[in-house]
């Protein structure tokens, strides 16, 4: 067995301080979606409790599907109920719905185009079980699949993601971080077009998605009391990218990514394509992993251990500023 079955899987899905999480809005949002519309159905591969499918499954058992740890058959499932009009949504963590299953992925959802959400939980290095669960390339392997809409929403935001990615018709891939309280409380403002801005700001732009938004506010927070002004946009829709970054980023110095993920082919590179592509000139700069794999341990070690925490944000601002 490639990962832990539900019974042992689960107790890595906590919040960080070790107490189970007590709100799932993920959960709650397909479930609601679900009770709308009938065409609904999801599939999980051994992973309902991580991945808050069994609320669904204990509501609507006759459309929920256990496929068990063989995510590339239930992804070519997933495309055969697409084609009798289901809308499958398909559970597992980041890297098995991914790396793992890229050529059914490819063959048997984007190249027909079909209408199937792929949900990964645990992206980045969000996660204790070491490199073989950490999902570091799923955006760039997604990214590269045309058709594909890719959604990272930030904390507390899980449920406005539902509902972009039954807007598209189409295949989709949902990035989501564990649940855990905290994000239920979280104060974003709702995305509009894959963009929620955050805090405004003269000196600088970070754009952040997942993970890296939390991070990129702290940053902010400590510029600040360096004396720089400087703005966070949570970027929520990784693919299609809002073109309107471009002329956000016309109007500071410096430009800094962040992301969970590595710095080749996620959410720093498809920014730098963007701006090049616009022809915008500005100090730019990229936190996230640097071509390595990374390895077990807590989320908030991980971040400040491969240099994707506040402290390195601001670090990689003052940088890429001329400051350092």
């Amino acid at each position: 067995m490639s990962h832990s079955p539900d019974t042992l899987a689960v107790n890595d899905f906590t919040d960080r301080s070790g107490a189970q999480a007590t709100r799932r809005i993920y959960g709650e949002a397909l479930l609601a979606a679900a009770r709308r519309d009938p065409r609904i159905v999801a599939l999980t591969a051994d992973l309902s409790g991580p991945t808050e499918t069994d609320i669904f499954r204990d509501a609507l058992p006759e459309r929920f599907y256990q496929a068990g740890i063989a995510e590339a058959n239930m992804v070519g499932m997933a495309g055969g109920m697409a084609r009798c009009g289901h809308i499958p949504f398909v559970h597992t963590f980041s890297v098995f719905a991914t790396r793992r299953a890229y050529d059914q992925v490819a063959m048997q959802v984007a190249y027909p185009g079909l209408n199937v959400k792929l949900v990964g939980f645990i992206p980045g290095v969000d996660t204790l079980l070491g490199v073989s669960h950490q999902a570091i390339d799923d955006i760039a392997l997604m990214r590269a699949l045309p058709g594909m809409r890719i959604l990272e929403p930030a904390a507390g935001q899980a449920a406005a993601a539902v509902e972009e990615a039954l807007a598209h018709d189409g295949p989709a891939y949902l990035r989501l971080a564990r649940a855990n309280p905290s994000a239920a409380a979280a104060d974003y403002p709702p995305p509009k077009d894959g963009l929620a801005r955050l805090r405004p700001g003269r000196d600088g732009l970070l754009l952040a998605c997942g993970l890296g938004i939390p991070a990129a506010e702290a940053a902010a927070g400590e510029l600040a009391r360096q004396g720089r002004d400087v703005g966070v946009v949570a970027v929520t829709s990784l693919k299609p990218l809002n073109p309107a970054i471009a002329e956000m980023a016309r109007q500071v110095p410096t430009v800094l990514t962040v992301e969970n993920h590595s710095v080749i082919g996620g959410l720093g590179s498809a920014v730098a394509e963007l701006l090049m592509e616009h022809k915008v000139m500005v100090n730019f700069a990229r936190v996230g992993v640097r071509d390595k794999f990374t390895h077990g341990g807590t989320t908030p070690y991980l971040m400040a251990k491969f240099e994707m925490d506040a402290a390195a944000i601001v670090r990689e601002f003052l940088k890429a500023a001329g400051s350092a």
